[in-house]
């Protein structure tokens, strides 16, 4: 860890992930007289000092980003998992479709950003987290709890803001060799260059796996696939501007299930899961400085994702056409920091090959305008109110306030109370229906169903210790309560037919965070602490929610020498967890050891043994029931992958 990272009294600790912590500081100085880095944040919107914004942001930068490349180098559902308070849930035994929990709640609650802008979600809800390579991310921001005043529907549960790299003064060109014991590989480069005005990067890369089965069950654990990904982006500055355009395309050939019938051995029936997608994305951002003083931003992104999804006796497939435009204002008095815009969405999804009676083509699409403001009330007191009105073409209109509060008693401390309001409207593409790879579903009935509202609050609690000259303890607690009214359910309507319906009157989620980041020389401990309480309420009575571990530990020891040597001791626990069955699984730990060697001008070579006491479900239970060739699979509460070892080297070129 480097001098500036080891911030004295004087930094404010804003953030923890995964009990790693984000400092900021105004201008100020560490021992050694070496400025502290700031880092911005723009899921915020507002062009303010980070230490004076009252909305809470967990920010995982660089070092995180960096850790979890040696480990997934082909995806962040890593990334995410290990942090605390978030919670990556597996949704296919055999081809590793993955979504985003946070505070316990739904994939569909969380939206995935890229740049600010909403790329992934929808038909490739599932895949995501597997598609995204962390190469080129420069950091990650989440905001948990509600952030549909700025973000509209889809944030009840908060947003993940993946923030890329962009050309800095000296030119970079990074490529990345790794290698899996599972039969992965993976080749990544990552260029990046600035001549005068002009500027660009390019992230490209190739990652595939062989079938992995650890438990010789005769099913894959990991699928086998092959995926290829260009994501060139040009950067132009002018006087008293700034534009972005970026494109991005992934095409991946997925086949999970039976090891013999994906190894070609198969001669009878077998059970398969097949997903083969092309994606095509387009970003532009448009930046110009008013004469007031004042910032226009322009935005705009539009995603084509088709997939084409098969197992057994069924096919289901589509294309996904979804776009993004946004045009908003940031400006500043003297007495308040304000953010003020309109944007749009549209969604339309084709469905290939649909039966009578189970089509389930859309074309939606969504009106926003927001107002956010930033108010200094006195030297201790910052408050924040923003209000948004979306008009929906399905299901009206819905206005959302949100109010944040930022109390900071001394130098060392700060408090930040937020609640706001959100929404999400009924939408096929749901980790239920994902589980069922839309097998026999019936189209969404909109007459019948409301949007599904929210209501949350946050408390956030920060302390920062200094003791003696080498060693600082940094402290965060976070409460929060959520409530969403007229949840949506996939339940079965006649025998092996489900239909989408609103039989539970709301869902709450209620708990706490406690992150503590210790520093010593050179090492780091990270512990990070989660208890969950979710509860669907309805006539019938009150039921606990399925697969939430009541209780998470994060624990991370690092060793480091600068520009030399790395070394970090992972353990990772899950608490018990509701089945669908009514019981309750058994509690586990995932431990992983990370080593990292520097040699030459900042190469490195890297070495990891991820759950290396082998926690996996197989060992624990019966991943499905039935007959192999017609598997009915169980709840998917811990790893299937189990001890994995991967290395490889990252040399700059």
């Amino acid at each position: 860890m480097n001098a500036k990272n080891t911030a004295v009294a004087a930094a404010i600790v804003l953030s923890f992930s995964n009990g790693h912590s984000a400092s900021q500081a105004q201008g100020l100085e560490d021992g050694h007289g070496e400025a502290i880095e700031q880092i911005i944040v723009t899921s915020t919107r507002v062009r303010r000092s980070f230490a004076e914004q009252p909305t809470r942001v967990e920010v995982l930068g660089g070092e995180e980003i960096n850790e979890k490349v040696n480990m997934k180098p082909g995806e962040i559902r890593m990334l995410l998992a290990e942090s605390t308070g978030i919670q990556v849930q597996q949704t296919s035994a055999t081809s590793f479709n993955s979504s985003i929990r946070i505070q316990g709640l739904d994939g569909r609650y969380t939206q995935l950003l890229k740049d600010s802008m909403p790329l992934y979600g929808g038909f490739s809800g599932g895949l995501s987290l597997l598609q995204i390579a962390p190469l080129d991310l420069q950091r990650v921001e989440v905001i948990k709890g509600a952030s549909s005043t700025l973000y509209g529907g889809g944030a009840i549960a908060g947003l993940v803001n993946l923030i890329t790299k962009r050309p800095g003064a000296d030119p970079e060109a990074l490529l990345l060799l790794n290698a899996t014991s599972a039969g992965g590989q993976d080749v990544s480069a990552y260029l990046s260059g600035q001549a005068g005005d002009v500027g660009a990067t390019l992230y490209t890369a190739y990652n595939r796996s062989d079938a992995y089965d650890p438990a010789d069950n005769g099913l894959s654990a990991i699928p086998e696939f092959e995926r290829w990904t260009f994501n060139p982006r040009v950067f132009v500055e002018g006087d008293r501007s700034e534009f972005t355009a970026g494109i991005n395309l992934s095409v991946e050939d997925r086949l999970g299930g039976d090891m013999n019938l994906i190894d070609g051995r198969s001669v009878g029936p077998a059970y398969f899961e097949s997903s083969d997608t092309e994606r095509v994305t387009s970003q532009l951002e448009y930046i110009y400085s008013l004469s007031s003083g004042n910032e226009l931003v322009l935005r705009n992104s539009i995603n084509y994702f088709d997939r084409d999804l098969q197992v057994p006796e069924f096919q289901f497939s589509g294309t996904q056409l979804s776009s993004f435009s946004e045009a908003h204002i940031v400006g500043s008095t003297t007495r308040m920091d304000w953010v003020a815009g309109i944007n749009v969405w549209t969604e339309e999804f084709d469905q290939d090959f649909a039966s009578q009676g189970f089509e389930h083509d859309f074309n939606n699409r969504t009106v926003g305008a927001f107002v956010q403001g930033t108010v200094p009330l006195s030297e201790r007191w910052i408050a924040e109110a923003g209000l948004r009105l979306d008009s929906t073409s399905d299901y009206g209109d819905f206005l959302l306030p949100r109010v944040s509060l930022l109390y900071k008693p001394d130098a060392v401390t700060n408090i930040r109370i937020g609640g706001g309001m959100g929404y999400e409207e009924p939408n096929l593409f749901t980790e239920d229906a994902e589980r069922r790879q839309f097998q026999n579903i019936l189209p969404l009935q909109t007459a019948s169903l409301e949007a599904e509202e929210s209501t949350g609050l946050n408390i956030d609690i920060n302390r920062s210790f200094e003791i003696g000259n080498s060693v600082s303890l940094d402290l965060n607690f976070l409460m929060f309560y959520t409530r969403v009214d007229q949840p949506l359910r996939l339940l079965e309507q006649s025998p092996d037919v489900f239909g989408f319906q609103q039989p539970v009157d709301y869902l709450d989620t209620k708990g706490s965070e406690l992150n503590a980041v210790w520093r010593w020389q050179d090492f780091k401990l990270f512990l990070g602490l989660t208890h969950t309480d979710v509860e669907e309420h309805a006539i019938s009575g009150v039921r606990d929610y399925l697969l939430v571990p009541e209780t998470r530990v994060n624990s991370v020891l690092v060793y480091e020498l600068e520009d030399n040597l790395r070394i970090g001791l992972e353990a990772y626990y899950y608490g018990h967890q509701v089945l669908s069955d009514g019981s309750e699984s058994r509690d586990y730990w995932v431990t992983g050891l990370m080593m990292e060697k520097t040699f030459g001008e900042n190469n490195s070579f890297f070495l990891n043994f991820e759950n290396f006491t082998d926690a996996r479900l197989t060992r624990y239970g019966d991943l499905y029931t039935g007959p192999i060739t017609n598997p009915v699979f169980n709840d998917i509460y811990a790893p299937l992958d189990g001890f994995v070892i991967n290395g490889g080297f990252k040399i700059r070129l």
